[in-house]
């Protein structure tokens, strides 16, 4: 399962070439515009005319949502992470309620400007989430579960079937239902690092059905003990092939390096890299020169 698509702006890696796609600097342009006119018109319909302090507003628009009755398990605080870094561009990433992440998509001279980097396109990516068809509804899971049937080959009898992938899709989305993507994002994330990280492999090796998988992880948060305990299994795997925690980071953080710079939500590709790094610093120096 992949997470929300926000915008398809090429990797900042890559310059698409042909008459009809843009150049690596102009995508860069284009979603700088998409985020600015987003954020200009959230403020000028909350706070009048003037310059608006994108970090308020973006707090304001979770607290005006939660107000409103959204289900928000961890409350409406949005909370910020800068990336340790002595010098610059200085990088800074936001989670929102519901599990989302975004990051600066800008290189930043200061970490106050990284962090208002990310706030722009975290409130944008809220703002543009409010749209109906960002909603989970009885249609939304129809469209998503055929585009799955197509994209796996799925067979109508896999739809009502929770020990299928397609049937375990569509038993979240019902759960989750008049839930919007971004609020829906943690659960996705879970069970994306569930199955990157082998764990939903070895839970059917040892007989576990997916609806008993589903059950257990649903209303799991992703917290501190969920990374050590994936964190411990990469340490498994190193001592079972050396170096594999090294490569498996470097393809993390290239991946999520892309990701950042091209907008695109983040949860996924950072949660990897923070377990992976977690799984390194727990190494010995003898046992990471192995």
């Amino acid at each position: 399962m992949n997470g929300p698509r926000n915008l398809n702006i090429p990797p900042h890696n890559r310059v698409l070439q042909g008459p009809n796609q843009m150049t690596d600097a102009r995508a860069k342009t284009v979603l700088k515009e998409a985020v600015d006119a987003v954020v200009n018109s959230f403020a000028k319909h909350t706070h009048g005319y003037g310059r608006v302090n994108v970090v308020e507003a973006l707090q304001e628009f979770w607290q005006m949502k939660q107000s409103r009755g959204a289900e928000l398990k961890n409350g409406a605080l949005v909370v910020y992470e800068s990336q340790p870094s002595a010098t610059a561009p200085y990088v800074c990433y936001v989670t929102l309620p519901g599990g989302s992440c975004f990051g600066s998509f800008q290189n930043c001279p200061t970490k106050a400007e990284a962090r208002r980097s990310a706030a722009k396109i975290a409130l944008m990516n809220s703002v543009f989430n409010e749209h109906p068809s960002r909603k989970i509804t009885d249609d939304f899971i129809e469209r998503a579960v055929q585009e799955a049937m197509t994209s796996f080959k799925g067979t109508n009898d896999d739809l009502d079937n929770p020990a299928t992938g397609i049937g375990a899709f569509r038993f979240m989305l019902e759960s989750n239902k008049t839930r919007t993507m971004l609020e829906f994002q943690e659960l996705m994330t879970v069970f994306q690092l569930l199955h990157w990280n082998g764990s939903l492999k070895a839970m059917r090796d040892r007989n576990c059905s997916r609806q008993e998988v589903l059950a257990h992880y649903s209303n799991r948060t992703l917290d501190d003990d969920m990374r050590s305990q994936m964190a411990l299994d990469w340490i498994s795997r190193e001592q079972e092939q050396a170096a594999v925690i090294s490569t498996e980071l470097e393809n993390a953080e290239h991946e999520l390096e892309s990701a950042r710079m091209a907008g695109r939500e983040l949860r996924f590709p950072k949660e990897k890299r923070d377990i992976l790094l977690l799984a390194l610093s727990q190494i010995t120096p003898a046992e990471s020169l192995a």
